[in-house]
């Protein structure tokens, strides 16, 4: 496996990570539980922003272009609208 390969399955292992602690936080309703696993988010998070600058530094990651003004207007709007249930 080389180097890019690492970096990215790296990156992926910690989005999940991430996605599983929000899960994890937002189930539990013991105040102590919460904050131990908001301290351990917030640390994944930390690592994922450095896996992140390192894999963009050797363009083992490229991000998708950033959204024009219009794009963020009509998220916003279709976001704002009441959900139909």
């Amino acid at each position: 496996m080389n180097e890019k390969a690492m970096v990215v399955d790296a990156l992926m292992g910690i989005n999940g990570e991430l996605r599983t602690f929000e899960d994890y936080i937002t189930q539990t309703e013991n105040p102590q539980l919460k904050q131990t696993l908001k301290q351990f988010r917030n640390e994944c998070e930390m690592s994922q922003e450095k896996l992140y600058q390192t894999a963009r530094q050797h363009s083992y990651y490229v991000p998708a272009a950033m959204a024009t003004q219009q794009e963020i207007d009509h998220v916003k709007s279709v976001l704002s609208q009441p959900s139909m249930q």
